[in-house]
Order: structure tokens, then C-alpha cells, then sequence
């Protein structure tokens, strides 16, 4: 039987993180991403992927620097999720087959138009009106497109990941919008909780960044149109906030149970401590204003954690830069700590790296362990015009050292999905 060192509160096992990895529009590697967050550097530049021409936002978080075999956004995906992988596997101390399940957050890409326009262009002509589908499948049947093919599977990027690195089972492709990323974390968490496995591979990535999907977030008044200087754009919790920038990246993250951790000699980065997840019905793509999901999200994550609101020393706010997120989620955090919230150092990542979409929460739960390994809180950048009815401590545009030892890390989602992680730092 294990010992109760190894046990929380409620008699589960306690999920360690051994191993991460990361990529933003920072650069590759952990190391370079922490200097350049730490620093206020920003990822944020203009958009060199495609014409930007008549687009009201010309600015992005795009990762350009991976090389790729076809570019489109399901190859940028997997080269994202595995690159962060073998890092996050190196620091883990793990090679050979992985032997444990693999949650995936991947955002729910297409063919992109160019890649349907080619197809369209040598299919057969029409014989009756709505036979397109029979068409693209006879153009394909003739020439097969291996590529194609890729970009259409929702679940291709876990199962080549899968094969890479020897996970066991079935691999898991979830997609919940800006929340995904701690979602998988949050499975990865209950698959050991409930004693399924030893340890779980939980990886997030999103390369989704194309004309179609600027588009679409343009036509919600999602995007910022502040263009110059890119790296200004994004600023969360200011008064003249208008939008979020679009990113890419992804983080990776090696889940084990305590126990099997310390059996094995491994070096344990940080706990979590703590998941909560909510829905929220209010509309498709808008949060419910009175923040009642979201409020829920974070009190299920302190309860799940065993913690009251005066243990959290640190929140990674979700921070998008959006007028009505940012407005909710303070709202949210106000509803849940109260007058204490005044005395928590608040950060957003995002002010840096933009919006990374289906990576988001992930990304931000490695910077939040690191922020605990390291004693460092990173900055809010562009932070020079505070909305006066978001009374925060944002860190403002300068890093602050720290000694944190409970991370609150906040992704509230397009659409109302919702989650919270609550980390620590190892146990004593």
C-alpha cells in the first residue's frame, strides 16, 4: 500500500510533473522561452504566411521557424507537439516506449482553401448539381494526396505521436477551445488519480494560423486592429484594450504519480494540485457576463486542490485582451478571493506570446511551475493604461521576484469551456 506521503487529501494519488516542454513565438526550448518572457520580450510581429491585404489585423504570434514537410496547419500541429515532447521527455529522464496513455489537445483544423481549390481544380467535371464529394473522391482515388489525407483526420496528429513515442492505448484527441490545453492536463490527472496508470503524456499544440481562421475571429471583433508596432498590440487589463492576438505553439508535459516519481529518481518540477472545469451555456462563442461558470471553474479547482482562497499566491490569468473576457474574468476572480484578490500578483503570458489557442492552458501551466521553480513573476507587458474598473496587481511590464508556492492558472474558452489548475510546488 502506499505510503500517505504520496496521497492528497481526498486519498489519491498526487499527480507530479517530471518533465516539460515548449514552444511559443518566443522561440524553441524552455530555456529560451522563460529568458525572453522574464525579459518582456514579445513574440508578437507581422503576418508573413499570407497576404494580408484588405484584413483588418495584420499581426500575429505565428511559429515560422520549425521546419515542416507540407505547409499546412495539421504538419505544423505535429511538429509543435513533437518537438516540445522529446524535450519534455529528455528533462523527464525517460526514453525507449513511453507505457502510458497520451491526452492531446489539438484544435479542430481543415484542409486549408488553397489545399481544396488544388482538389477542385483536378476533380471531373460536374455531372449533377451537389456531387461535389463524389467528384474529390474520384480526383483522389486517381491521384492519391498523402497530405490531404492528414489534414482531414481529426485524430491523425495523436496517432503519429502515439507511434513516435510509444504510448499505450488508445490515444485521446480532445478539443474544448481555449480551455483544451488544461483539459488534457486535467485528464492526464485523473487517469493516475484513479490508479489507470503510473503516468500520462499530456501534450497541447495548435499551428491552426491561416487566412481562414483570422477571418473568422476577425468577423466576431475578436482580433486586435492595433497593427503598429505589432509587439503593443496585446494588452490585458488595459483600458484601451481591443482584442487578442492570434498565436501558435505548443507545451508538453510529463504527468507521474508521486510515488512512481520518487521511486524511480526523478526530479519532480511541480504538483498538480488541483482541476476544475465548468461549461457555460450563455452563447456559442461569448462567456456568460455574470461569470457565474467561470466563478464555478475556479472554486471546483480550489476544492479539488483542498485549498481555501488564501493559499493561492499567484494567478496566471487567462488575460486575453479582449474588452468583455478580461472585464469577466476579473469580475470572476473578485466573486471567488474577494478584497484578498488586491494582494495577489496577477500575470498574463498572452501580452507576450498572443493567444496560443488550443495550447493556451497548457502553455501557461509550464510557465506557472516555472514561475514557482524559479522565484521570478513575469510581467504583464503593454501596461501603461489600466482600466480603472480592474483593480489587479498585473505585474506591470516588469518582472518581480517571488517566492510562490500555490499557482492559480486560469483558461475560460470560446463557447463557455472553462478550466482552472491549481499547482505547487513539490511536496516537502
Amino acid at each position: 500500500m502506499a505510503s500517505s506521503n504520496f496521497k492528497d487529501h481526498l486519498g489519491r494519488p498526487i499527480v507530479a510533473v517530471t518533465g516539460m516542454g515548449i514552444i511559443t513565438s518566443l522561440g524553441q526550448g524552455l530555456s529560451d522561452n522563460w529568458a525572453a518572457l522574464t525579459s518582456g520580450k514579445s513574440g508578437i510581429h507581422k503576418i508573413t504566411r499570407f497576404p494580408t491585404d484588405n484584413l483588418s489585423t495584420k499581426i500575429c504570434g505565428t511559429v515560422d521557424f520549425i521546419d515542416i514537410p507540407a505547409p499546412n496547419s495539421v504538419e505544423r500541429s505535429f511538429a509543435f507537439a513533437r518537438e516540445t515532447t522529446i524535450e519534455a521527455l529528455a528533462q523527464a529522464g525517460l526514453s525507449g516506449d513511453f507505457n502510458g496513455p497520451l491526452f492531446l489537445a489539438a484544435p479542430p483544423i481543415e484542409p486549408e482553401w488553397s489545399a481544396r481549390f488544388e482538389l477542385a481544380d483536378r476533380s471531373p467535371p460536374a455531372a449533377k448539381p451537389g456531387d461535389a464529394y463524389d467528384r474529390f473522391m474520384a480526383a483522389l482515388r486517381q491521384r492519391p494526396d498523402p497530405a490531404f489525407q492528414e489534414a482531414a483526420l481529426f485524430g491523425a496528429i495523436s496517432e503519429r505521436l502515439s507511434d513516435q513515442f510509444g504510448t499505450r492505448g488508445l490515444p485521446v484527441t480532445l478539443s474544448t477551445a481555449c480551455a483544451s490545453g488544461a483539459t488534457a492536463i486535467q485528464l492526464g490527472v485523473e487517469a493516475i488519480r484513479q490508479d489507470r496508470t503510473d503516468r500520462a503524456l499530456t501534450v497541447a499544440t495548435d499551428g491552426s494560423v491561416s487566412a481562414e481562421a483570422l477571418i473568422r475571429f476577425s468577423l466576431l471583433s475578436a482580433l486586435s486592429t492595433q497593427n503598429d508596432p505589432p509587439e503593443k498590440a496585446s494588452k490585458p487589463f488595459s483600458k484601451d484594450r481591443d482584442g487578442f492576438v492570434i498565436a501558435e505553439g505548443a507545451a508538453t508535459l510529463v504527468l507521474e504519480s508521486l510515488e512512481a516519481a520518487v521511486a524511480r529518481g526523478a526530479k519532480v518540477l511541480g504538483i498538480i494540485k488541483g482541476a476544475g472545469e465548468k461549461a457555460d451555456s450563455f452563447h456559442r462563442t461569448r462567456s456568460s457576463p455574470d461569470g457565474g461558470p467561470a466563478i464555478a471553474t475556479i472554486r471546483a479547482a480550489l476544492a479539488d486542490a483542498g485549498f481555501s482562497e488564501s493559499d493561492i499566491g499567484y494567478v496566471n490569468a487567462h488575460g486575453t485582451s479582449t474588452p468583455e473576457n478580461d472585464k469577466m474574468e476579473y469580475s470572476s476572480m473578485l466573486a471567488v478571493f474577494g478584497e484578498g484578490l488586491k494582494a495577489i500578483p496577477v500575470s498574463s503570458n498572452k501580452s507576450m506570446i498572443g493567444h496560443t489557442l488550443t495550447a493556451a492552458g497548457a502553455v501557461e501551466a509550464v510557465f506557472s511551475l516555472q514561475t514557482m521553480l524559479t522565484g521570478t513573476l513575469p510581467p504583464t507587458i503593454n501596461y501603461t493604461n489600466p482600466d480603472p474598473t480592474i483593480a489587479l496587481d498585473v505585474v506591470p511590464n516588469v518582472k518581480r521576484d517571488a517566492q510562490v508556492s500555490a499557482v492559480l492558472s486560469n483558461s475560460f474558452g470560446f463557447g463557455g469551456q472553462n478550466a482552472s489548475l491549481v499547482m505547487t510546488r513539490e511536496p516537502a
